[in-house]
């Protein structure tokens, strides 16, 4: 007998029953970011043993503001990898928004909301043209990507000069990674994060309720609205720990570049859980042609997502220029390959049709914590780039026998 209450008589099955549903994907290979969190475990207690500076309040702070670049990088490209396309270019168009912005307000004087406004621009008109090079030209992703790559990189040089360096002078800019909340701002956001949570799940609800469809047991929706609750509060509390090793100058609160991320990563969830885009891009994902036929818009689904993935790409390099306070000829040059890292590791599958932008951000902490604690043992960046290939070939091998696992079983 079928544990599924009728379309849209309720809900789907006991809480029972749906822990029964998912260790039976888990066991199929459809465990999604599940490995990525326990890997993110392991390494917590592994570091923690290692080192004795790895717990301290101070680098506890350092560990959010270090992620946040790479984590923004990687939700910007899980829009492309949703669609089996790769954006080789968006590192290197972080690093030119930040060299662009650097100069517009050191060099001619421009304010910095302009110079801000003006860099994201940039990020919107270069995915604008890799998208419709793509989609409407035909080239593929991986060579137009390749060349923009290439080409940003000699655009640096011509922006800031061979060697050259920048300093960023605005306090506003600065702050986004090194500005801190106040302690009862901190625990607001915790009050916002809970209700947001809450209220959207059951808007949610509401929404399959009047289409037809049947709902998870509510029960799901507390658990889950108590778990992110309690997991916000505790990192709220250790954020707003006294840091500093000077008296005289305290420090403590939650970095503003934490909700800003926050933000952006419930802006994207709800772009795609919510929203007719979000459904075409998946269904586009999974099967182009399918897709078409059924009546999809393909060509501007691609676009809007190249698009999306250059701006987001944009905003990290504002992130990272704001937490080193500099940009220089070779900023963004590397980071793309972490952020794809980021991203497969969390559970966003390179085949297309599958992933989150949650995913991509639990993937972005472990990534950011192997470079975070093999730093805090004195390990080169030849280890560090080593234990990331390693971790980031078992997250796509994970993903290919998934994938293949999934088929057998369809046949």
């Amino acid at each position: 007998m079928s544990t599924f209450t009728p379309i849209g008589t309720g809900q789907e099955g006991s809480l029972k029953d749906q822990v029964s549903q998912y260790l039976s994907r888990a066991k199929s290979g459809e465990m999604g970011s599940l490995p990525a969190v326990i890997g993110f475990i392991v390494l917590a207690v592994l570091f923690s043993f290692l080192s004795p500076v790895f717990l301290t309040a101070i680098n506890f702070a350092n560990f959010f503001t270090q992620a946040a670049t790479l984590i923004t990088l990687s939700m910007g490209l899980v829009f492309v990898l949703l669609l089996g396309e790769i954006d080789l270019s968006a590192g290197v168009t972080s690093g030119v928004t930040g060299a662009l912005i650097a100069v517009a307000m050191a060099v001619h004087g421009i304010v910095w909301w302009v110079s801000l406004l003006g860099g994201i621009a940039i990020g919107v008109v270069v995915g604008l043209v890799i998208g419709i090079l793509v989609a409407r030209v035909g080239i593929p992703s991986f060579v137009v990507t390749l060349a923009a790559f290439l080409a940003f990189q000699g655009l640096q040089l011509v922006i800031i000069g061979e060697g050259g360096l920048y300093r960023i002078s605005s306090k506003y800019i600065l702050n986004i990674e090194n500005g801190n909340l106040s302690r009862p701002a901190g625990w607001a956001l915790v009050v916002l994060i809970i209700l947001g949570t809450l209220l959207s799940g059951l808007d949610a609800r509401r929404h399959r309720s009047q289409s037809g469809q049947a709902n998870r047991p509510i029960a799901v929706l507390y658990i889950r609205t108590a778990l992110i609750g309690l997991i916000s509060a505790i990192t709220v509390y250790c954020l707003n720990l006294e840091r500093s090793y000077n008296p005289a100058h305290p420090l403590s609160g939650v970095p503003i570049v934490v909700p800003l991320v926050a933000v952006l990563l419930l802006s994207g969830t709800y772009l795609l859980d919510r929203t007719k885009f979000g459904r075409h891009l998946y269904a586009v994902g999974g099967n182009p042609e399918a897709a078409r036929r059924a009546g999809i818009n393909v060509s501007r689904v691609k676009i809007v997502a190249f698009t999306l993935c250059s701006t987001i790409a944009a905003l990290s390099g504002v992130i990272s220029a704001s937490r080193t306070g500099s940009v220089d000829a070779s900023s963004g040059r590397t980071i793309v390959l972490n952020g794809v890292a980021a991203a497969v590791v969390g559970g966003v599958s390179l085949f297309g049709g599958k992933g989150r932008l949650s995913q991509a951000a639990i993937g972005g902490f472990v990534i950011a914590m192997i470079d975070n604690g093999l730093g805090l043992m004195g390990l080169n960046a030849g280890v560090d780039l080593a234990v990331t290939g390693a971790v980031l070939l078992l997250a796509a091998t994970s993903d290919a026998l998934s994938r293949k696992r999934g088929s057998v079983v369809a046949r």
